[in-house]
């Protein structure tokens, strides 16, 4: 029997609530700050400081390996990671599209978080938080724990 990923799963699900709405709230000081039109890499590095000072645990490019059948097939490198609970995908695009969602469940599923946010830098500062929860992933494997290997 397959599981199929549920977008927006338990949308209403509170997991992380507060936490997230505080990273919300740096993500747009940061906007505020500095506005549309950088580079996302800009605005990595800017959230990753203002999230320090707002007295955060964040990591960056947090490196993730894909599984399948028991090997590794692929990495990819979270954006940041908040309190090793939230995982943020950053974008500078001008709206957020499919590709973009479906890239933050993937990630949400190739590892043990379940909450994500989705932080646009476009024309309007937008976002997007994501809740996947590990009973209905395919993928259970603690990413660290290979990362280590």
């Amino acid at each position: 029997m397959k599981i199929e990923p549920r977008m927006d799963a338990n949308e209403h699900e509170r997991k992380h609530w507060d936490l997230c709405h505080e990273i919300v709230a740096v993500f747009y000081s940061v906007y505020n700050e500095l506005g549309h039109g950088f580079l996302e890499a800009v605005y990595e590095e800017a959230l990753f400081i203002a999230l320090l000072e707002a007295g955060f645990t964040v990591e960056r490019q947090v490196p993730t390996p894909i599984r399948f059948r028991d090997r590794t097939i692929g990495h990819y490198k979270s954006d940041l990671v908040v309190n090793s609970v939230v995982l943020l995908e950053l974008k500078a695009a001008d709206t957020i599209d499919k590709s973009h969602i479906a890239q933050i469940l993937n990630y949400l599923r190739a590892t043990e978080m379940e909450v994500g946010l989705h932080l646009n830098f476009g024309p309007k500062p937008l976002f997007k938080r994501f809740v996947f929860e590990n009973s209905r992933k395919g993928i259970r494997v603690n990413s660290r724990e290979f990362a280590a290997k």
